[in-house]
């Protein structure tokens, strides 16, 4: 049984298949939590959410004090719609590791998509207090702030991200009408100049794609983060949530 070629299944979307092979490395090494990680990965992605919660609640057993396998665990949980539970394990991995502003800014994204607004500009702002150079913090405070009718809020939180990035939001001058148009009140439309229009960062939906800026980013291994954000992909799409 092959570890990377289990993986390398995995990423081609084979599920079925890779599952097999983790079937066996689980079965040879039980005690191997990255195993239990990738299988319970590919059980979620299979529809099989009980029972890679299985597999999180080993990981977390054989680890308890590992931050990113209760953040893992967490977003089983909520996969399975025990928000509450996750919720628990979202406090528990800040509780372990409150230096860290992810940990914050996952909770806080994780509070605005349970409807838990205030508390998640209260993280967002405990986040941007340890680090206040997180761009896509500011931004989703902003995003926020703008649900819960905080204009001048959020404009201010925008602007920061837009800084933090480097945006700068262009004038757009109206077009000049032509002599035949002239006192016509209807200005001629030039449609390149649509082409020259910049969309800042804060004009993107709040996606779980924000989760993968946040969470994502407690990885220190390039490598295990990219395969983190590419199965929370798998798992949401990156659509917004209802």
């Amino acid at each position: 049984m092959n570890f990377e070629k289990g993986i390398e299944l995995y990423k081609s979307g084979k599920f079925e298949e890779a599952l097999a092979i983790f079937d066996g490395l689980v079965k040879a090494t039980p005690d191997q939590p990255h195993l239990h990680l990738s299988r319970g990965r590919i059980l979620s992605r299979l529809g099989r959410t009980e029972e890679a919660l299985v597999e999180f609640d080993l990981i977390t057993a054989l680890e308890p004090y590992n931050t990113d396998f209760i953040s893992d665990r967490a977003v089983v949980l909520h996969l399975l719609k025990r928000n509450k539970e996750a919720l628990t394990e979202l406090d528990r991995a800040a509780n372990l590791d409150p230096k860290n502003p992810y940990r914050y800014s996952s909770r806080a994204y994780f509070k605005d998509r349970i409807g838990d607004l205030e508390g998640a500009i209260a993280d967002y702002e405990k986040a941007i207090e340890l680090d206040p150079e997180d761009a896509v913090s500011h931004n989703n405070k902003g995003l926020v702030e703008e649900k819960l009718g905080y204009q001048e809020r959020s404009k201010k939180s925008f602007e920061k991200a837009d800084g933090l990035v480097g945006y700068s939001p262009k004038e757009i001058n109206a077009p000049s009408a032509t002599p035949a148009e002239e006192g016509s009140g209807i200005p001629k439309t030039d449609p390149k100049s649509i082409e020259k229009l910049t969309v800042p960062i804060h004009k993107k939906e709040m996606s779980f794609n924000h989760f993968l800026n946040t969470l994502g980013s407690v990885f220190t291994n390039v490598n295990t983060r990219k395969e983190f954000a590419d199965y929370l992909k798998g798992m949401f799409g990156g659509k917004k949530s209802g």
